[in-house]
């Protein structure tokens, strides 16, 4: 299952909180994109943070994993998971009426 992990970070939290942690997060996301987990990742252009798809069985797997990150370990994130799945609206345009 493809899902989209949005980065919250916790109320009152400043870019110096982060600053111990993220070499760690940076080399913890690494692992995870060489594991297979993280398929996409982004940064987000309307605040700091990162927009990140990520392939796992269900959305608590993705949880369970993303919980493992540093800064979210130190209690400075927290996350918004999508669950996505195909675009299926397009075959209608298979249906009898459409056809030419």
């Amino acid at each position: 299952m493809r899902i989209l992990v949005l980065d919250v970070p916790r109320e009152g939290v400043t870019p110096a909180d982060y600053a111990p942690h993220l070499l760690n997060e940076i080399k913890h996301g690494w692992a995870l994109i060489k594991s297979d987990f993280i398929r996409e990742i982004y940064m987000r252009q309307d605040r700091p943070g990162v927009a990140v798809f990520v392939e796992a069985g269900s959305v608590e797997k993705a949880k369970e994993v993303c919980a493992e990150f540093p800064l979210a370990k130190a209690g400075l994130i927290d996350f918004d998971y999508i669950p996505l799945g195909n675009y299926l609206f397009v075959e209608q345009l298979f249906a009898d009426e459409h056809k030419a």
